[in-house]
């Protein structure tokens, strides 16, 4: 019997997508099948769904407020019903997560330069947000203010941690209630544009990709006081690439044995290999077979990478080397409208 796993795609909806689409991983027969429309939202980009897999989170325009809709997951194939959606006046965030426990739904604005706080209802539904407000800039033109990139669980949920690209930095909150209290905030690399991050299993160190200056920024994080430190910046281009290419996601394996960004204009994902002391080296780059994948993700066997082109909109399916990191191609122009965000269901 074949094992099959039920993935979503956020997608933007300004040409063809109708929303949140969903999708099967048969990974035996090692093909992506059956993309279709599972909710129709305005502008969905990223989601994210609970560790029970009852509901998916995510962001979301209606009319001229931006939020973060709640839908239930209503049957085994992964039909979406929305439950109710929160939003303020201006654009919808960029960013949302969920804690384990499905209590507080946090979300980062890239334009309003807000960090949102959702308290979740018993029924999956959630309540106005609270928010923060993010100040600062950079020495890029696209730092002219705060852009929240990121908001997201440290990986005891002690903690969330919010990345902003237009100032350069890596804020640490403690969550209190549906409220956020700041501790901790690390400057990075001025200019570098900080994105996303993602947790080594030993929860000792962390990994965060930049848009701006292409990097997988390496840090070391103190998990009693909720502090970061960086010691490493390594290049996710080639030395001799010249054209525009923006750093986009980050994920590792979760041995922690490798890390693997996103270059979109490059259009690659950019292999690591975790050395001993936790900072990485290059391995390869595996062309994503589309134009500019502004996400990917590991399935739950890990054996698999599906990567979503944004610009072509289509999703392409690789084939994981365990031992070794690298990918080997199996399957690419898998139709998915304005692909931005792909997610599994939890094994």
């Amino acid at each position: 019997m074949s094992k099959q796993y039920i993935g979503y795609i956020g997608s933007y909806t300004k040409k063809e997508s109708q929303g949140v689409y969903r999708f099967t991983l048969d990974t035996e027969a090692k093909k992506i099948t059956s993309v279709e429309p599972a909710a129709k939202l305005d502008g969905p980009t990223y989601l994210t769904i609970s560790a029970d897999n009852q509901y998916v989170y995510a962001v979301s325009k209606e009319g001229d407020q931006g939020g973060i809709t709640a839908l239930k997951i209503i049957d085994e194939s992964g039909t979406l019903e929305t439950i109710n959606n929160q939003g303020t006046d201006g654009s919808a965030p960029c960013h949302v997560s969920v804690d384990s426990d499905n209590k507080l739904v946090v979300a980062a604005n890239y334009h309003t330069k807000q960090v949102e706080s959702f308290a979740v209802n018993a029924d999956g539904s959630i309540q106005a947000p609270k928010s923060i407000e993010h100040e600062g800039n950079g020495p890029h033109e696209r730092q002219e203010k705060p852009h929240l990139h990121f908001a997201g669980y440290t990986p005891d949920e002690q903690y969330v941690i919010v990345v902003d690209l237009g100032s350069d930095t890596i804020t640490t909150y403690r969550p209190n209630g549906d409220e956020l209290e700041e501790v901790h905030v690390l400057k990075v690399r001025a200019g570098s544009g900080p994105r996303h991050i993602a947790f080594h299993p030993n929860k000792q160190y962390a990994y965060v990709m930049t848009e701006l200056s292409n990097e997988v920024i390496v840090l070391k994080y103190d998990e009693a006081a909720g502090s970061f430190e960086d010691v490493q910046y390594i290049s996710t281009l080639p030395d001799d690439f010249t054209e525009n290419s923006q750093g986009s996601a980050i994920h590792l394996s979760s041995d922690g044995k490798f890390v693997y960004a996103g270059n979109r204009g490059h259009n690659s994902i950019a292999i690591y290999r975790v050395k001993d002391d936790f900072t990485v080296e290059f391995v390869e780059w595996t062309h994503t077979e589309g134009d500019w994948p502004r996400d990917f993700v590991l399935d739950p066997t890990e054996q698999f990478v599906v990567a979503a082109n944004q610009e072509t909109g289509t999703l392409a399916l690789f084939e994981r080397d365990q031992e070794h990191g690298t990918l080997t191609l199996l399957q690419k122009d898998v139709k998915a409208p304005e692909a931005v965000c792909v997610k599994f269901l939890h094994a």
